[in-house]
């Protein structure tokens, strides 16, 4: 199933990265919050070369919350303590060399070793007391960073509506499709690679902490979410650290 995604590329709005993919996640009970801020507001906080990416003249942050599940090294077998977690991350959206592509400020995650390893290519995981539960029908999800931290994430959430793909010219597709994840290491940028079927996502409807939105955003920016999302699954594979 996991090789079986590379079937599937049509879809994709940047190159296949080279070399085999390394590593296989699955995304489960996905919510997304999108929050226009003003390019001014967010281009200090976009390192060089990178280059911010803007829809209609409006960059925008984006919080997920979700949990993965069968996180798995190819050729290795999974490793029942570690393989499954619930992560938040918090992302805007930038281009280099006319690729779309993700930054993220953070990535919080709920167990040590898959932060240890993130933060070894180069990503900027946070390990977090996190709590994801199932009720009446909402999804339940609550995230403290530890070690003094005061950034965190409490809200519920529920989707609303049938799933549906997104049209190539639409804020949604913008948002969503996205195939490279992009850093930079003593001023020289690398990337990630990735690939999955296309999003499909459905409203949702979400109660959340507005003081807990804010405190995941980069410096002093604050915001409120204009768009949220929901998705049930997505299979994802990855490649390793690149330098470009």
């Amino acid at each position: 199933m996991k090789q079986q995604l590379l079937n599937y590329i049509n879809h994709r709005n940047a190159p296949i990265p080279s070399g085999p993919w390394i590593m296989y996640q699955r995304w489960e009970n996905i919510m997304c919050m999108h929050i226009p801020v003003s390019k001014e507001r967010i281009s200090p906080h976009i390192p060089e070369p990178l280059e911010l990416d803007i829809y209609e003249d409006q960059a925008w942050i984006s919080i997920f919350t979700f949990r993965v599940s069968g996180m798995q090294q190819r050729g290795m077998p999974k490793f029942p303590w570690f393989n499954s977690f619930p992560e938040v991350n918090v992302r805007t959206y930038v281009r280099h060399d006319g690729i779309p592509g993700v930054y993220f400020f953070s990535l919080d995650a709920a167990k040590i070793i898959p932060v240890i390893g993130a933060r070894l290519v180069s990503l900027p995981y946070f390990k977090a007391k996190m709590k994801m539960a199932e009720g009446m029908g909402w999804t339940h999800y609550s995230s403290r960073r530890q070690y003094g931290s005061g950034t965190f994430f409490k809200g519920r959430y529920k989707s609303i509506s049938s799933p549906s793909a997104t049209g190539p010219d639409s804020l949604d597709y913008w948002l969503f499709e996205r195939y490279y994840l992009f850093n930079t290491v003593k001023g020289r940028i690398v990337h990630i690679g990735i690939h999955h079927l296309p999003w499909k996502p459905a409203d949702v409807s979400v109660v959340y902490d507005r003081n807990g939105v804010n405190s995941l955003l980069p410096g002093d920016i604050e915001g409120t979410p204009a768009i949220s999302h929901y998705v049930d699954s997505l299979d994802v594979i990855f490649w390793p650290l690149q330098k470009t």
